[in-house]
């Protein structure tokens, strides 16, 4: 018997020893086995559930409970839109009472835009810091608002990342011309010329159409002379 035939019939007998074994180990600990998928079968379907039968009428009631929240913030009556006005809730009792919610999601967003426009900069940043979207243009004003808030917190170099991550976010001509420039700034503040040079030349290469490169070749000027 040649020598790769001895090997093959090697393989067999071990192949089907691990069988044999695998066998024996199932019929053995059936019990445990069943008892185990099971509990995955009533994981799944208890997640499912909760989430059709308890995550998805939360979130119908919230977005009716948050109507008058959002009203107020497009009057910019922040601070009714923050705490509710007595009768109607605000955003922060949404984001608490309804947790795990699309409509607390998004009142994390609103709490953290009031919070960024009514001075309360470390508020605004762990709101928007909670705040999640496939929304393209939404999540990149929220990245942009971050970063304002770290600006006004004498933060340059924080501002400066979250700028940048709203211009990458969802690069388009709206968006991204004006974070450029609030990245440019910002590298003025800790005097880095050059990196404000990159964004504001970024500007004008990238998006000649925008409103801020009608006036950006001052500020590649200045920024140039003092690199």
């Amino acid at each position: 018997m040649s020598k790769n035939v001895e090997e093959n019939e090697d393989l067999i007998v071990d192949v089907q020893e691990v069988y044999s074994k695998t066998e024996d180990f199932i019929e053995n600990n059936k019990t445990v086995l069943m008892a185990v998928v099971l509990g995955v079968i009533i994981v799944v379907g208890g997640f499912f559930g909760y989430k059709k039968f308890r995550i998805e009428p939360m979130n119908i009631e919230a977005q009716s409970e948050m109507f008058m929240a959002e009203k107020y913030f497009s009057q910019d009556s922040l601070q009714k839109a923050i705490n509710g006005d007595g009768l109607n809730p605000g955003f922060i009792d949404i984001a608490d009472e309804y947790s795990g919610t699309k409509a607390a999601n998004l009142a994390h967003y609103y709490l953290g835009i009031c919070y960024r426009n009514t001075g309360e900069y470390e508020f605004a940043i762990d709101e928007l810091k909670q705040f999640s979207s496939s929304d393209v243009m939404i999540s990149t004003v929220a990245l942009g608002a971050i970063g304002d808030s770290y600006m006004e917190l004498g933060d340059a170099d924080e501002a400066i990342s979250y700028y940048e991550k709203a211009v990458t976010n969802g690069e388009n001509k709206l968006t991204s011309p004006i974070y450029l420039f609030k990245a440019g700034l910002a590298y003025e503040d800790i005097q880095d010329f050059s990196g404000a040079y990159a964004k504001y030349n970024a500007i004008k290469t990238d998006y000649p159409d925008s409103r801020e490169a009608q006036t950006i070749d001052k500020y590649i000027a200045r920024a140039e002379s003092l690199k």
